[in-house]
């Protein structure tokens, strides 16, 4: 089958939403298929279309259907459409009727999709094969941060909580990631200076991420929208335990039972889970269990027969 396969994020983005379309390229590939990879799609004839992002490719997904309306097409919902696009954006909503198949990253994400399109939704989850190692320090508690700096992400939550975590000086919050304004790059370096144990060493490469992230006690996603965060597949094959937001796509990643999260934008919440995965060894080790039994959700091979079987649907 000849795909074209639509990302919104360019060959130099670092973005999730790149990484999901170059690994799928790969996988797609390895099953038999030819693809072709695009920011908007040039009108070469295609026997079907994966997109990614509702509203940002729905001029290729309006195209598509216009020139091929007999021909497969699937939409994959990113974070911002499943939690704020498709309710409040015309060419979002469009894209959920145009798709014969919408994809969401984990399985809470179904659940904000509107009744009547949730038959035709599938789950698939992300996946990491993680080639890093390496020990995080003795000397001090590293919490890793990982992602860019933009409001969604509400990046700053896990620097902020360290003012409540005064009397742990063995502490450090490492964040990696590009800043998308200015204002994200000027408070970031205002929170460097405010405390010292905060460093942001912005956007660098995801094989350094990776390799700091293994080296790394915790992880935080403090997102405030989130589609289903490839870190937390990372974090699995690495054996880091995550603190988390709890919003509907980090708990359909973990688990609604996970014990390690904290109410949206609560510093004092996220800094109480610091303090007792810093301080309590079998909180810890009960956080790297839980982690470690969703592994089998993020493998390589789980996604790639997850996709064999979306396309098999469309096989006559």
């Amino acid at each position: 089958m000849k795909i074209a396969l639509i990302t919104p994020a360019g060959a130099r983005s670092r973005s999730g939403n790149r990484h999901t379309a170059m690994r799928w390229a790969a996988m797609l590939r390895s099953l038999g298929h030819r693809v072709r990879v695009s920011i908007r799609w040039d009108g070469r004839a295609a026997d079907a279309m994966i997109a990614l992002h509702a509203r940002r490719s729905h001029d290729a997904i309006v195209r598509f259907r216009e020139r091929f309306p007999d021909s497969p097409l699937v939409v994959v919902l990113t974070g911002t459409d499943l939690y704020r696009d498709i309710r409040t954006d015309r060419d979002a909503r469009a894209s959920l009727v145009l798709a014969d198949r919408l994809v969401v990253l984990q399985n809470m994400g179904r659940l904000e999709v509107p009744a009547r399109f949730r038959r035709k939704t599938r789950v698939i989850y992300q996946s990491a094969e993680v080639h890093a190692s390496g020990k995080p320090p003795s000397s001090r508690f590293r919490v890793a941060v990982v992602g860019h700096l933009r409001e969604e992400k509400d990046p700053f939550r896990a620097a902020l909580s360290l003012a409540h975590l005064a009397d742990l000086p063995q502490l450090e919050v490492v964040h990696l990631g590009e800043a998308l304004s200015r204002d994200m790059s000027r408070e970031a370096q205002r929170l460097m200076r405010v405390d010292r144990r905060y460093r942001w060493l912005g956007n660098v490469p995801h094989r350094a991420a990776l390799r700091w992230l293994s080296r790394s006690h915790a992880l935080v996603v403090s997102s405030r929208m989130e589609g289903g965060a490839n870190v937390v597949c990372e974090a699995a094959a690495t054996g880091v335990p995550v603190i988390a937001s709890r919003v509907s796509g980090n708990m359909g990643m973990l688990g609604r039972g996970y014990p390690g999260y904290y109410a949206l934008a609560d510093e004092r919440g996220l800094a109480r889970q610091i303090r007792r995965v810093a301080s309590d060894s079998r909180y810890h080790a009960r956080l790297k269990r839980l982690i470690a039994a969703r592994r089998s959700l993020f493998l390589p091979e789980t996604e790639r027969r997850s996709l064999q079987r979306l396309l098999a649907e469309f096989e006559s």
